[in-house]
């Protein structure tokens, strides 16, 4: 779909069916032409690509279904489509008189109050309030158990009888395990002696001799950081038997609290307990996310999101089509997992940074750790581990450096920078809702407060041909959006302007706020003269150190209006209200990135306004800067082993190795080095997938 929007002044012509955007007039005529497609396509046109998958998958719906009984196993019912005024509202999950109406309509069953509800479990749970739509309904997916259902309702069976498979409405689930939390199955595979997985060779692939390789003694392993990959990586370790430290520099959430709290009430930045550091990570103080692209029914993605109810989260995450925690649940949750690991045994040193590896012959022996309070290292003292598993987030800059004095090698790779928008909550539910904003109340209400997400990808947008770095293609998107959130600072240093969005569980905030941010490449480093592996880090402070400046210093955040960066202009000398509590200051935000940054901001707010109409308006603040939407670098580790491909011994994992992309990726990615480890020193044998099932390549960061 294509679109296109009068507020700007540009002349618009088109052809092969797409519109081009001249470049606006500024003095100097542009070389080249623009396309701005938004990515989002309505409905049922495909690509090519995506017609053959489902060709392919309906063979073999039909081909099993000769092969299988209709009578047992179970039945997933896809795109129940049950109207809001039939529904009791986003917080009920089970099966209600509306959802059975729906399920009878599939299988063409006369009376839908005589299904039982007991036959029948809600997979999935969203809400669809699409204008395309005569009116909003709530789409669930529905497990049926045949036998169940029979047996409580024999009518059924002739209408089972008759029921053909349909890819993605209707199809004949495999046998697959119900998989728990992941404590369960580690120790479910270890004590079930009659039913414990086993390799071909018939031997049991948890070791009943653990420690023999290492003279009798549990292998020493040493996690740095406590975000989601690191917390996942001792979980596993420790349940298998490893000797485990938990290395973190930040605070424990209770005093990482009080340390936020002091940053925002007094302006104290400490720079080891922030918005970036601490127990949990970056995600902590965040909108707590769920949302993955790595497969969310695979049994990696169900064991971490078991796990993370089983400390505490709501159970409604594993139905919700759009689960999130908030902080306010992330804090209780992390306190439990903590006292989880002390259980098993693990020692977690919080306020301690690692300064440096120990490493001889390229193999680590071990690290040098010092008190985080202490900024001239001068309590650094030696600690001696069998291997080092690096998980690290985004911001840890000084990690990377540490890595280069030891000749790891880091590669400098894409991600995005931006602005972060904030508008009226009240706005973004009527937009998307129009009379039904009325319904949200404050996220109590029967439907969810409403977010968007929209991205656009725009062709040769270098208007002014200023620099190689603007020839390439880019994408441009909303990141990270949080309804019913506050925009707060990320910085982990006081000359640098940092800042993200973060929200409570009800997201009951006045304001809405997501990031929009452009791709960026190494040509775009090289453009501001940045080489050499952390290019992309001194890109990032470069601009971070610009948004400081134009704040005018004291944490102060620069914004704009949506309309006067849009027309380049500063009309105002205080700007409207923001959620942002240290305090914002007008300025020239047009003025902040390369122009073919700026542009590319544009054309997408144009586009977006287009998707979302009244998205840009007076009321529309941007601030500025977004720029650690993830790892500028990664860290090349084998495939299969985890290990890193420069030292022996050393294990890159997580968001700041450049292998996940937000809270569930980076615990998947923890969770699975875990069990490499644990292969390596001989605690566990065989393959991840004998006890997670499938396991999708994580290595790829997917947003």
């Amino acid at each position: 779909m294509f679109l296109l929007s009068s507020r700007l002044s540009w002349n618009i012509t088109k052809h092969h069916n797409a519109f081009w955007f001249p470049g606006p007039k500024r003095g100097i005529v542009p070389s080249q032409t623009h396309r701005v497609w938004c990515a989002k396509r309505t409905g049922k046109q495909r690509y090519p690509s995506e017609k053959k998958k489902l060709r392919t998958k309906h063979k073999e719906l039909l081909s099993d279904a000769k092969d299988k009984n209709k009578f047992e196993g179970t039945w997933r019912l896809f795109k129940l489509a049950v109207p809001l005024d039939h529904d009791p509202g986003k917080d009920f999950l089970h099966v209600s008189d509306g959802l059975l109406q729906e399920i009878a309509k599939v299988l063409k069953f006369p009376v839908a109050s005589l299904l039982p509800p007991e036959a029948f479990k809600v997979v999935r749970k969203s809400f669809d309030a699409r204008k395309k739509l005569k009116e909003p309904k709530f789409v669930y997916t529905v497990d049926m158990d045949v036998q169940k259902l029979i047996s409580l309702e024999p009518h059924c069976w002739d209408f089972i009888s008759r029921l053909e498979p349909k890819v993605g409405l209707v199809e004949h689930v495999h046998a697959t395990r119900d998989f728990g939390d992941l404590t369960s199955i580690i120790r479910e595979c270890k004590e079930n002696k009659e039913a414990v997985l086993k390799e071909g060779n018939g031997h049991n692939i948890f070791s009943t001799e653990l420690y023999k390789d290492l003279a009798t003694r549990k292998p020493k392993i040493a996690v740095v950081g406590s975000g989601p990959s690191g917390l996942f990586a001792a979980l596993v370790l420790a349940e298998l038997g490893a000797d485990v430290t938990l290395i973190e520099r930040g605070q424990p959430v209770e005093k990482r609290g009080r340390d936020i709290g002091a940053l925002v009430v007094r302006r104290i930045l400490e720079l080891e307990s922030n918005f970036c550091f601490g127990e949990g990570g970056a995600g902590t103080w965040s909108d707590g996310k769920l949302v993955t692209r790595i497969g969310r029914n695979s049994g990696s993605v169900l064991a971490v999101m078991r796990t993370l109810v089983q400390f505490g989260a709501p159970k409604q995450i594993l139905i919700d089509g759009k689960p999130h925690l908030g902080t306010d649940r992330l804090v209780p949750l992390l306190r439990n997992f903590r006292q989880h690991l002390q259980d098993l045994g693990v020692s977690i040193m919080f306020g301690t940074r690692v300064d440096d590896l120990v490493i001889k012959d390229g193999h680590v022996l071990g690290v040098m750790v010092s008190k985080s309070a202490d900024r001239l290292h001068l309590t650094s003292q030696k600690m001696e581990y069998d291997a080092v598993m690096l998980a690290v987030g985004h911001s840890a800059r000084d990690i990377y450096e540490m890595l280069l004095t030891h000749n790891v090698e880091l590669i400098p790779k894409d991600f995005s920078i931006g602005l972060r928008i904030e508008h009226p909550q009240e706005l973004i539910n009527s937009i998307q809702y129009a009379e039904l904003a009325s319904k949200v109340c404050h996220g109590r209400g029967k439907i969810p407060v409403a977010d968007y997400k929209v991205a656009s990808y725009i062709d040769k947008e270098d208007f002014y041909g200023a620099s190689d770095a603007g020839l390439a293609s880019r994408s441009c998107y909303s990141f990270c959006m949080c309804p019913g959130g506050q925009v707060v600072l990320t910085s982990t240093s006081p000359s640098e302007i940092c800042i993200n969005g973060m929200s409570f569980s009800r997201r009951a905030s006045k304001w809405a706020n997501a990031a929009l941010v452009v791709t960026v490449t190494t040509k775009d480093f090289e453009a501001l003269d940045y080489y050499g592996s952390l290019a992309g880090v001194k890109f990032q402070r470069e601009f971070e150190q610009r948004a400081a400046l134009m704040g005018g210093g004291d944490f102060m955040v620069p914004v704009q209006t949506a309309t006067d960066f849009l027309e380049n202009k500063l009309s105002v000398t205080s700007a409207p209200a923001s959620s942002y509590r240290l305090g914002v200051k007008a300025a020239n935000l047009h003025q902040l990135f390369p122009i073919h940054i700026t542009e590319a901001l544009k054309q997408s707010l144009v586009t977006f306004d287009k998707e979302l109409p009244g998205f840009i308006c007076n009321e529309a603040l941007l601030h500025g800067v977004e720029t650690r939407t993830s790892s500028p670098i990664q860290i090349p580790r084998n495939s299969d082993s985890y290990e890193s491909t420069s030292v022996k011994g050393l294990y890159p994992v997580g968001e700041g190795a450049g292998y996940a992309g937000g809270i569930i990726s980076a615990a998947v990615d923890g969770m699975l080095a875990g069990f490499a480890v644990a292969k390596k020193f001989s605690l566990f044998h065989g393959d991840v997938e004998s006890v997670l099932g499938k396991v999708q390549n994580v290595g790829v960061v997917k947003y």
